[in-house]
């Protein structure tokens, strides 16, 4: 692995989306993202995570073409401006992940764990770099029309079974895992995955967790994303009690302050 989880590190989040459910069009020009990525990285953030397409449920999938039209040159941009970055990529497609990879990205972070683009498998293997998987119900468009689960916790960890199978007999062996909070999931389903992350141990790999600011917080609170930073920190403290390894998140200041003050807590218990 290219970046250690024996502590739990933060992945902060650079959305160069217009329509993000939270920060869609806030980073267009140069200095926005490289002033974004600069206070992420001052504030403890180990990666950044970059996405260009918007995976908000009800939304359409857009072609690789046109994630890498904003990709590729911010890639480079960021490679000149902090040659020590770690650059993970958010993305199902294999031509964004080849050429994200060639142009200097470290890691692929694909919400669909290779089920929108079967040719994704066999492309990690060729890089060999790490590859984050995720697990969603359906895809983006229709993955929170009514999802139903006999128990969630049970099949998603099922699924992971499965994928990570496939993942070995391709010899792909630095994978995490990421339960998918909000894909596909009811609000109940994501609180029974919440209280039951430690069973995901089973695989002895790193566990990356991401609730920030999402709908299974401010539903609950009755107010909007832009209004659940605190409840976004409740969440996060609650899943670094249950020894997870990776918060990725929009606020990079307040993870590490969970981070910091939950691993205090523990080694004085």
């Amino acid at each position: 692995m290219i970046f250690s989880t024996d502590d739990t590190i933060v992945m902060g989040i650079l959305n160069l989306t217009e329509d993000s459910f939270y920060d869609g069009g806030k980073y267009k020009n140069k200095s926005q993202i490289i002033e974004h990525c600069k206070k992420m990285l001052d504030e403890g953030a180990k990666i950044i995570d970059i996405g260009a397409q918007t995976s908000k449920p009800g939304s359409n999938i857009l072609p690789s073409k046109s994630e890498l039209k904003k990709l590729l040159p911010v890639i480079e941009l960021l490679k000149t401006e902090f040659p020590n970055i770690i650059i993970s990529i958010d993305t199902f497609w294999s031509e964004t992940a080849k050429k994200c990879i060639q142009q200097g990205a470290d890691i692929i972070n694909d919400i669909s764990a290779g089920n929108i683009d079967n040719k994704m498998f066999d492309t990690i293997s060729k890089l060999q770099i790490p590859y984050i998987i995720m697990h969603m119900k359906g895809i983006p468009k229709n993955m929170q029309k009514k999802p139903i689960y006999t128990n969630s916790v049970d099949e998603i960890i099922e699924f992971f079974r499965k994928k990570i199978k496939k993942l070995h007999q391709k010899d792909i062996y630095n994978i995490v895992i990421d339960p998918g909070f909000g894909f596909g999931k009811t609000l109940e389903h994501n609180y029974e995955i919440l209280n039951h992350l430690e069973k995901f141990k089973e695989f002895n790999l790193p566990i990356l967790v991401g609730t920030s600011r999402k709908s299974m917080i401010y539903k609950i609170l009755d107010t909007t994303a832009e209004n659940s930073l605190n409840g976004t920190s409740i969440t996060n403290t609650l899943a670094l009690q249950k020894n997870i390894n990776i918060l990725r998140v929009h606020d990079v200041k307040e993870a590490m302050e969970c981070i910091k003050i939950t691993k205090f807590a523990k080694n004085n218990m």
